[in-house]
């Protein structure tokens, strides 16, 4: 195994929350030559879409595309130590190929070089990780700010211009937050007033609630007309805030990410729209990447596009299109495409609101 005669030491120190790793040396017996390992390493489980959708979609992917290769998966739920340690582990193990969701796309830099020096190439997955990267497949992540700010001026109507919304954006370590509050706000600025803005350390929903809960009684329950939601979970958090408040009736609140709970906030009434990014493209290309990458291939005939990273290099990139949902489109966008079932999101609570929206 190349990691044992290029980082033997670091095979006694380096050591996994997430990972299994085989011995020392088990990857270059005869029976393993030539069967490419890829590592996958995702951020949290706090965000739904990692374990529920990316990580299996990948893994179907990988197998029909390389039907001899392994893929060594962890989860660093949200620390970036752990994340390292990981990324660590799948260096001295010696894998031909790690797909990395940045825990904190800075934090990394270093883990991402060290690989690159190990020879390893990096494909970074929906954030833009830090270091030499070898190829990124995300989303227009702006585009999704974009939909997010025309969807709330839409729900908004005739309090545009000069409506106070609240906004909820990401964690600031997450280079895609930041892209789509780039892009949320060259839609909104100029139209409506941001009364209050923050940033959700780690996207945690009980951030998010104790952030709405301030800014309602900074700014007034009747003084919000609107809530900008970076991701679903975050809404969560902001919906529940303002329901303990008694705000009634509920502002428009967007969200992303379509996440099963979202959908059945949206049916119910309580949360105006979502951003859909159809995860089994953004998976297939990844997985596309990843097995041309572990076997020594260009990315050229994956990657259509181009990304510079923070180091000033470009990179191959995949760039996917999302999709703004509202309750009238599920039935065509999540329910089409087999994300979630009607009855999935038709709890018998929503029996009622899911016939007026034309999903039974």
């Amino acid at each position: 195994m190349k990691a044992c005669i290029r980082d033997a030491a670091l095979a006694l120190t380096a050591v996994s929350t997430a990972v299994v790793l085989t011995a020392c040396g088990g990857a270059g017996t005869d029976s393993d030559e030539g069967r490419p390992e890829i590592g996958l390493l995702l951020p949290a489980a706090t965000t739904e879409r990692w374990e529920a959708q990316d990580r299996p979609l990948f893994e179907k992917k990988v197998q029909e595309l390389c039907a001899d290769c392994t893929v060594e998966h962890g989860n660093a739920e949200n620390a970036v130590a752990v994340q390292r340690q990981q990324m660590d582990s799948m260096i001295t193990k010696g894998v031909d190929a790690i797909v990395l969701v940045a825990v904190d796309a800075r934090s990394l830099g270093a883990a991402v070089r060290k690989a690159d020096e190990a020879g390893i190439p990096v494909i970074a997955y929906d954030r833009l990780a830090e270091g030499p990267v070898s190829g990124y497949v995300s989303f227009d992540n702006e585009e999704v700010g974009r939909q997010q700010g025309r969807a709330l001026l839409n729900a908004m109507g005739d309090r545009v211009p000069g409506g106070q919304i609240v906004m909820m954006n990401g964690d600031p370590s997450d280079p895609n937050a930041a892209a789509f509050k780039r892009g949320a706000l060259s839609v909104l600025e100029g139209k409506v007033k941001i009364g209050k803005a923050y940033d959700t350390h780690q996207w945690r929903t009980e951030t998010a609630n104790m952030h709405m809960s301030n800014a309602i009684s900074a700014l007034g329950a009747d003084n919000i007309d609107g809530v900008y939601s970076a991701n679903d979970g975050l809404a969560a958090g902001v919906i529940s805030a303002l329901k303990a408040n008694k705000v009634s009736p509920l502002p428009p609140v967007t969200g992303q990410d379509a996440e099963l709970g979202a959908l059945r906030r949206m049916v119910a009434g309580d949360q105006y729209m979502t951003v859909y990014k159809p995860f089994g493209p953004e998976a297939s290309a990844g997985a596309e990447m990843a097995v041309a990458a572990a076997r020594g291939e260009s990315l050229d005939h994956v990657a259509k596009s181009t990304v510079k990273t923070s180091g000033g290099d470009t990179v191959p990139a995949v760039l996917l299109t999302p999709v703004s949902v509202t309750v009238g489109t599920i039935k065509d966008t999540v329910v089409k495409d087999r994300v979630f079932t009607v009855q999935q999101i038709c709890t018998p609570q929503l029996e009622a609101a899911c016939k007026r929206a034309g999903l039974t």
